[in-house]
């Protein structure tokens, strides 16, 4: 397989500025994006959790890596300016909900404000072909049970997190209708609504899978805390092959593709917190758990979470490759390797990306054809 070939070859020899590159799919990303051969631009703060990924493959030595934070404009231009990309692919944020209700301001500054300190210092960016900034599924309002939310559904939050989720979308929007959409702008920019990421690297608290992996490596019982909650679980490879062919087609039609998308997983993989611990048990031995009884003096998290990506699948002509069993197979993989040092965590992380290209390209997906 030659891995440059993939997403039309789109990216080999690009420079690609990515915020947030030091985090978990920040780190993925990095690695993806080296493969491809893109020159690679990393705007971050140090990596948020020890042990990281990003420190696990050594990826500094691969890019260009800048330490900064989102919240500083001047400096996040500074270093546009001087990178001169034909790519910007925004994830840096504060991404935890239980996080949000100890750090509001720093949520909402970091969220809201350090979206609108990119889509600034992007606007004179002349290098720059297209931008994809990446929100979250809790960026909906989310009032209607059962529902799976499509693209057109309203901005919302309970939280601080979620709230600040739909404010970006808000203000993407209204930076994209004052100063990209018009004839002189030829400036493409869109957002992307993942689901609840998992994969290996993962190490931020009050997370089902980093928390799982963490007692496990420890011989202790997995606590959890909402055991009936569903949410859209996908492999950390999906929202990511959605984002980089979304800019393959943003590059290379009008700009109809310039718009929101929720890249998600397919229905089955929308499953209860109890049904991943127990899939988790099926790979890792002598796996316990338990529920906690009295979740009353817990923070509110929302009880049900779903994606439409209808549009995905017919107009971008994106789907989703693992289901629920498979994320979790290759997502557990990857931290017993860790854990257990068998094997270069490097070339593990490499292979993990080559098969599921792999599997892509058998089921014939748009993106993984080699041109």
């Amino acid at each position: 397989m030659n891995m440059k070939k993939i997403f039309n070859n789109t990216f080999e020899n690009k420079v690609v500025f990515l915020t947030g590159h030091t985090g978990f799919q920040g780190s993925w990303l990095t690695l993806w994006l080296n493969l491809l051969g893109a020159k690679v631009v990393g705007f971050s703060q140090e990596p948020p959790t020890n042990p990281s990924m990003f420190k696990i493959l050594q990826l500094e030595k691969k890019i260009k890596h800048n330490i900064g934070d989102i919240r500083d404009q001047k400096y996040l231009e500074k270093i546009l300016k001087r990178s001169k990309p034909d790519f910007v692919i925004h994830l840096a944020a504060q991404a935890l909900v239980r996080d949000s209700y100890s750090k509001p301001l720093e949520t909402f500054e970091t969220n809201i404000l350090g979206t609108a300190n990119l889509l600034q210092s992007i606007r004179n960016l002349t290098s720059m072909k297209a931008c994809v900034i990446m929100t979250s599924d809790k960026c909906y309002d989310n009032s209607i049970p059962n529902r799976s939310h499509k693209e057109t559904d309203p901005m919302g939050g309970f939280d601080p997190y979620s709230a600040s989720k739909g404010a970006s979308e808000l203000v993407i929007t209204s930076y994209k209708n004052s100063f990209f959409n018009n004839k002189k702008s030829e400036q493409k920019i869109s957002t992307v609504r993942a689901g609840n990421v998992l994969g290996g690297g993962d190490w931020a608290k009050d997370r089902l899978i980093p928390d799982s992996v963490t007692s496990l490596s420890k011989r202790e019982k997995i606590l959890i805390r909402n055991k009936n909650s569903v949410r859209p679980w996908q492999y950390v490879l999906e929202p990511l092959s959605g984002i980089l062919w979304l800019i393959v087609k943003m590059t290379s039609t009008s700009k109809k593709f310039n718009q929101s998308w929720n890249i998600g997983p397919h229905q089955k993989n929308h499953v209860s917190v109890k049904q991943i611990v127990e899939k988790i048990s099926q790979n890792w031995k002598d796996t316990t758990w338990t529920s906690m009884t009295n979740n009353s003096n817990q923070p509110h998290e929302s009880k049900y979470l779903k994606l439409d990506v209808s549009k995905a699948n017919s107009i971008l002509k994106w789907k989703s490759i693992y289901d629920i069993d498979e994320t979790i197979k290759e997502t557990i993989s990857w931290y017993k390797s860790y854990y257990n040092n068998k094997s270069s965590m490097y070339e593990l992380s490499v292979n993990q990306i080559i098969n599921y290209v792999k599997v892509a390209q058998k089921n014939k997906l748009r993106w993984a054809k080699e041109i």
